[in-house]
């Protein structure tokens, strides 16, 4: 799918970007064996329009490559909310910060004209609809083959990084 752009993009726009770390390096991993640049993505999901915000949202586990990673998306210009792994009595892993990216997106939307949300997890359609219905304009990014349709489908615009993947993967 081509980027679908249904509202323009203007220079004076206050944006607030939310990254789902863990889906988009998940992404990139499986889908190209690689890294997300996320300097790079920050420079495209804002456009060069007025960045009120850049949140990325990551989970703990604590090694050495982690705080490495962690220092290096500081340095690119996101404010960072981590939160541990949580392990269940099972074995099962789980990290989840959708109600959280919800909550800030909501709160930070009466500060901005677009939220751009950098996840293609179709959890987010319910948010993507509240925050168009309270007039804001939401962007989406992430990889198609990783988005959910709906999503892609709800969202004012679209960002395909898998048709900029040589500015967003690291080589």
């Amino acid at each position: 799918m081509a980027n679908k752009i249904t509202v323009p993009q203007r220079k004076n726009h206050r944006v607030g970007v939310f990254v789902d770390v863990s889906n988009m390096y998940h992404s990139a991993k499986n889908l190209y064996k690689s890294r997300v640049n996320f300097r790079e993505l920050l420079k495209l999901a804002t456009a060069n329009r007025q960045l009120v915000r850049a949140i990325a949202y990551v989970i703990k586990s604590d090694t050495k490559e982690e705080k490495a990673f962690f220092d290096a998306l500081e340095k690119s210009g996101y404010e960072l909310k981590s939160k541990d792994l949580q392990i269940f009595p099972g074995g099962m892993k789980k990290g989840d910060w959708d109600v959280a990216i919800a909550i800030d997106a909501i709160t930070l939307s009466k500060l901005v004209d677009v939220v751009v949300i950098v996840s293609g997890d179709g959890d987010y359609e319910p948010l993507v609809d509240f925050l168009k219905f309270s007039g804001t304009i939401v962007e989406v990014a992430g990889f198609n083959r990783s988005t959910s349709a709906r999503l892609i489908e709800t969202a004012n615009n679209f960002l395909d990084l898998e048709e900029i993947r040589d500015k967003v993967l690291l080589k």
